[in-house]
């Protein structure tokens, strides 16, 4: 029985390990699925070599990839297990083919639904979440097995007992190990991001002030230039459009800037009403110019310490960014600060174009924008101040419907 456990654990973890030598730096939706096949597989050898147990009963570990794809991808993931285990089932034979194609469809309908709530949870609450799942699961499994015995004697509980302790454990240890696995890939994203951004403050450092000097003067011939009468229309024209390009460039060399400043240069202890009043007064009138109308709701009581320069500035890239996404249509802007389990919420929702999936997914790396002219500078900074003060950044977004950015920041 030992022996058999082992060599099932060892199935389940094939794709772990797959995910871990090969697909830990990248994981697309075509490494996605070569994994939804690897958890296929891993679920067929289980079926294949199932455990016997003392009694004479046989349990498999067939619904653990089948909980945890469920949990991670959703229907669209679970589908193909879903056919593979019922295809398979059919081909062993033998009584209960009915009772598992009944039992495995109320899984694929059930746990699926829990996917988008699961995929919220913070890593220890995820195991926890798949852990419970699968003991539930196995409840109901045993719940409906019951109906087929007259009496439920010890042999049934002893049976009980062994797959409730079985199943908990295994798929325990197998999200352990999936969640180490995402931690190791955000905290490399996080230290590349670091590296990135000690670049682009070197290099911004040493030349963004030689850039702004031409600029600068540039700028200012041409406004005198712009404002002689002998001018033609045509010429006009031109040097409006010159204007526009040294203003684009010099608002490129302004992000390059805010990564050469020194770091903590105004700490202040506070619970950003200063800072949000302060930003919603200078973004008013762009909010204005575009028909957006900004609406600011503030109901938080705590306090931290913060860079007060860097935070309202990062709260100015982001209310810009939600202005310019509703350009076309105007709208409603939402700011709230409010409190949320011993962190400081900032919430702001727009209701512009929004983004992929993929697009969210990119955002705070360097050069990574979704306007035609952006840098992706903005949210690097973004990125980097709400991670100067350990907080964390989440992005819910539609497109065509709009985008919502959460930051919590921890007291």
């Amino acid at each position: 029985m030992i022996e058999t456990l082992m060599v099932n654990f060892l199935f389940l973890l094939s794709p772990v390990l797959v995910a871990l030598i090969f697909f830990e730096d990248k994981l697309t939706k075509f490494n996605k699925y070569i994994l939804v096949l690897m958890a296929a597989i891993a679920l067929l050898l289980c079926m294949a070599f199932p455990i016997t147990i003392d009694l004479g009963f046989i349990i498999d570990l067939r619904y653990i990839p089948f909980i945890i794809v469920a949990l991670f991808g959703g229907y669209k993931m679970v589908f193909p297990l879903y056919l593979v285990l019922n295809l398979y089932r059919f081909i062993i034979g033998g009584e209960g083919i009915y009772h598992s194609l009944i039992f495995s469809t109320i899984i694929f309908l059930l746990v699926p639904l829990l996917s988008r709530r699961f995929m919220q949870q913070n890593s220890r609450k995820r195991i926890l979440y798949a852990t419970g799942t699968g003991i539930g699961v196995s409840v109901l499994h045993f719940f409906g097995l019951s109906f087929d015995y007259p009496t439920l004697t010890t042999e049934y509980w002893t049976l009980v007992f062994c797959n409730l302790t079985t199943h908990s454990i295994v798929i325990f240890i197998i999200m352990s190990l999936v969640e180490k696995i995402i931690s190791n890939i955000k905290t490399r994203e996080t230290y590349v991001q670091s590296e990135r951004m000690k670049d682009i403050s070197n290099f911004s450092a040493s030349i963004a002030h030689e850039i702004r000097n031409p600029l600068t003067v540039t700028r200012g011939f041409l406004q005198l230039l712009n404002e002689s009468k002998t001018l033609t229309a045509d010429e006009k024209i031109y040097i409006d459009f010159s204007l526009k390009e040294v203003e684009r460039a010099g608002n490129i060399v302004s992000d390059f800037l805010t990564f050469s400043k020194p770091q903590s240069e105004n700490v202040v202890f506070s619970d950003f009403s200063k800072d949000l009043n302060y930003v919603e007064n200078i973004m008013q009138p762009y909010a204005k110019m575009n028909r957006v109308n900004i609406l600011v709701r503030f109901t938080n009581t705590l306090k931290i310490k913060y860079d007060e320069n860097q935070i309202q500035q990062c709260l100015i890239n982001l209310l810009k960014n939600g202005i310019e996404s509703m350009q076309e249509n105007g709208g409603t802007l939402y700011v709230e600060v409010s409190e949320h389990e011993k962190n400081i919420l900032i919430k702001i929702q727009d209701s512009g174009i929004g983004m992929t999936t993929e697009g969210i997914s990119q955002l705070g790396k360097p050069y990574y924008s979704t306007k035609k002219e952006g840098t992706g500078l903005g949210m690097l900074m973004v990125y980097s101040t709400i991670r100067n003060v350990k907080g964390e950044i989440k992005v819910k977004s539609t497109v065509g419907k709009g985008t919502t950015f959460l930051l919590y920041i921890p007291v």
